[in-house]
């Protein structure tokens, strides 16, 4: 009853926000029909991924990176989608989520509350950051400028990305005298 309580508090506020702001109304606007507005991006990524198909048209034959902007970092996904088509899309999500996995098994077999925490949170930042990029190119979410880990161009945001995961490493890591295999 409390989830329901608060499900029910949540969209009350979203629905008094889409009324109260025009801001906000506007980007919801948006998300439900990007044609009527600037859902340039959004169809330019769609189409992407439909002119792309299964196999993709091969490497350097698309042409949503010329008519995109942003397409090498916010929409790289789109760009994979169109050039090289959903196999290789469905490779990459698979490579994504198999690093997770792997990560967090590592994670869990150590008995630090501390390593298991660090290491998770970590995980789970780089999971929901690939998710929200993957999500957004998609039209599942509204687009939020997140770069695509390790696979976009986005200077800072891959160095934070690179360090995190040093980090859950070096966390994870089978330190001197521990014997066994992780």
């Amino acid at each position: 009853i409390m989830v329901m309580g608060i499900g029910l508090a949540f969209l009350l506020a979203s629905v008094g926000a889409y009324f109260t702001f025009g801001h906000v109304q506007a980007r919801v606007d948006r998300f439900f029909d990007p044609s009527a507005g600037e859902g340039y991006q959004v169809m330019r990524s769609l189409d992407a991924f439909h002119n792309g198909g299964l196999t993709g048209r091969g490497p350097g034959e698309g042409r949503v990176k010329e008519v995109l902007p942003d397409a090498h970092t916010d929409f790289i996904f789109a760009v994979a989608g169109e050039e090289f088509g959903m196999l290789v899309c469905v490779a990459i999500v698979g490579l994504f989520a198999f690093v997770v996995i792997r990560g967090l098994s590592r994670a869990y077999k150590d008995d630090n509350l501390f390593v298991l925490l660090a290491s998770a949170g970590l995980l789970v930042q780089f999971a929901v950051q690939a998710m929200i990029n993957l999500a957004s190119t998609l039209h599942l979410i509204p687009p939020k400028g997140m770069t695509l880990p390790f696979v976009s161009y986005g200077g800072s945001s891959t160095v934070a990305i690179a360090l995190g995961f040093g980090m859950m490493l070096a966390l994870t890591r089978l330190r001197p005298g521990e014997g066994g295999v992780r």
